[in-house]
């Protein structure tokens, strides 16, 4: 059987360190050998490999990118018409205006914008400018912020900073030693923690930076707490809606729970695969940047803006977020159901339209590898995760829960059979941060 995307991506590793540039992208995430690794073409939830099979992406739509779906025809109708008319000149783009008036007024808290082209890069200008700010250096966060210095400090002298965020085992190298003590994390829903961070370093704490919500709704009083705090400390309040922006509500997610951030930062989802990312913030704050070298070129360029304009006005025209947060709904309850039909113990979270859930058992891992061997077979891109798209509808749903529950019970009886690993047609998947070659 030809696999021309394996074969590819066997090239690619000698081509490009670790083959790919996004971690959560590696093959060896979710099928070692045998997943398709490339895509030739993509619409909506459809995507079709280099060898012309065809799949449903039940799985995590790139990354979040693709909260429409993948080449939205509004979307994409709004970036060809900037490309006719140029998408980079001596001059600026009016568009990025235009998008700074809207984010504004969806967050009638933020008087100004500036802008990036991707989530951890817009989350390293949120840090300057709150470093600028503030005249201090420690940054005190929750989760997940991506892969610039700033974050990875946490790492330096102990590997064990990071494991509660996400990711375990980011190693800092390359990262300077001197930022060793600069990032201090704290777990979500564990204001005490923030607490000690705050006792120890208050006078130095420039930011604090966290995700409104990711695996699990925040306790009461637990985002007023952490506001609290900043406004106590000076810190810099920042809400990471990279990954939770626009899901929830045609906004920050941070908006339904009534907490209002100094700075909030957003990307994925905003311009649905194209680069896009905004940081918003109060004038007081934003100010700061006019202190600091913060500039790029491609920063400037105009089908980014195009891009988020048209995703944004159709995410508000249309609901989206509702949808999204349906079909997270009608995953979430069919895993459950389609789990205890087969016999078989998973825990389910995630907020609804960034689901996942794991298997119980110390064989957890090859289970999940079964899982997307086998639902890959029956023409369905599967992992743990589920990240909803406007494209997904309830049919798509019903289908996928079906074959779920006939995996699952394929699992469940190698489970009892011992033999989830003689199951596998390659590897293990790999669920940490580790060197794969």
């Amino acid at each position: 059987m030809s696999n021309q995307g394996q074969n590819l991506y066997k090239k690619a590793k000698t081509l490009i360190p670790g083959g790919t540039q996004l971690l959560s992208k590696r093959p060896e995430r979710f099928l070692p050998d045998l997943w398709p690794a490339y895509y030739d073409r993509a619409k909506g939830v459809d995507i079709w490999d280099l060898d012309g099979n065809h799949y449903i992406d039940m799985c995590i739509s790139g990354i979040g990118a693709c909260m429409l779906g993948a080449a939205d025809p509004d979307v994409d109708t709004a970036v060809r018409g900037a490309i006719e008319k140029g998408t980079m000149a001596t001059l600026n783009c009016p568009e990025e205006v235009e998008l700074a008036e809207l984010l504004i007024e969806l967050h009638p808290w933020a008087e100004q914008v500036r802008y990036s082209r991707c989530g951890g890069e817009a989350m390293a200008v949120a840090v300057r400018i709150a470093r600028a700010k503030t005249g201090r250096d420690i940054v005190a966060f929750c989760g997940y912020h991506g892969w610039h210095d700033w974050y990875l400090a946490a790492n330096i002298g102990s590997g064990e900073a990071l494991k509660e965020h996400l990711l375990p085992g980011l190693e800092p190298s390359g990262v300077p030693r001197a930022l060793g003590g600069t990032a201090l994390p704290f777990r979500y829903n564990h204001l005490e923690e923030l607490e000690a961070i705050v006792k120890k370093h208050g006078e130095n704490l420039a930011a604090i930076i966290m995700e409104p919500i990711r695996g699990h709704d925040p306790q009461p009083g637990f985002l007023e707490g952490v506001r609290a705090i900043a406004n106590r400390t000076g810190a810099v309040f920042v809400f990471d809606e990279v990954s939770a922006g626009f899901r929830l509500t045609c906004g920050g997610a941070h908006l339904l729970f009534g907490v209002t951030p100094d700075m909030a930062v957003f990307a994925k989802g905003m311009s649905n695969g194209y680069p896009m990312a905004a940081i918003i913030g109060t004038q007081e704050v934003m100010s700061a940047a006019e202190k600091s070298f913060i500039s790029s070129t491609y920063w400037t360029e105009r089908i980014g803006p195009v891009a988020a304009l048209a995703t944004i006005r159709k995410c508000r025209e249309k609901a989206v977020h509702e949808h999204l947060i349906r079909m997270g709904d009608l995953v979430q309850r069919g895993w459950q159901k389609a789990a205890k039909a087969a016999g078989v113990e998973i825990a389910v979270s995630g907020m609804k339209p960034m689901s996942h859930f794991v298997f119980a058992g110390d064989k957890n891992r090859a289970m999940a590898t079964l899982f997307s061997q086998e639902m890959l077979a029956r023409g369905y891109l599967a992992s743990l995760d589920f990240y909803a798209t406007y494209a997904h509808t309830a049919s798509h749903v019903e289908k996928y829960l079906r074959v779920c529950e006939e995996v699952f019970c394929i699992i469940a009886k190698a489970v009892k059979e011992g033999s989830v690993e003689a199951m596998l047609k390659g590897p293990t998947s790999r669920s940490d941060f580790s060197r794969l070659t």
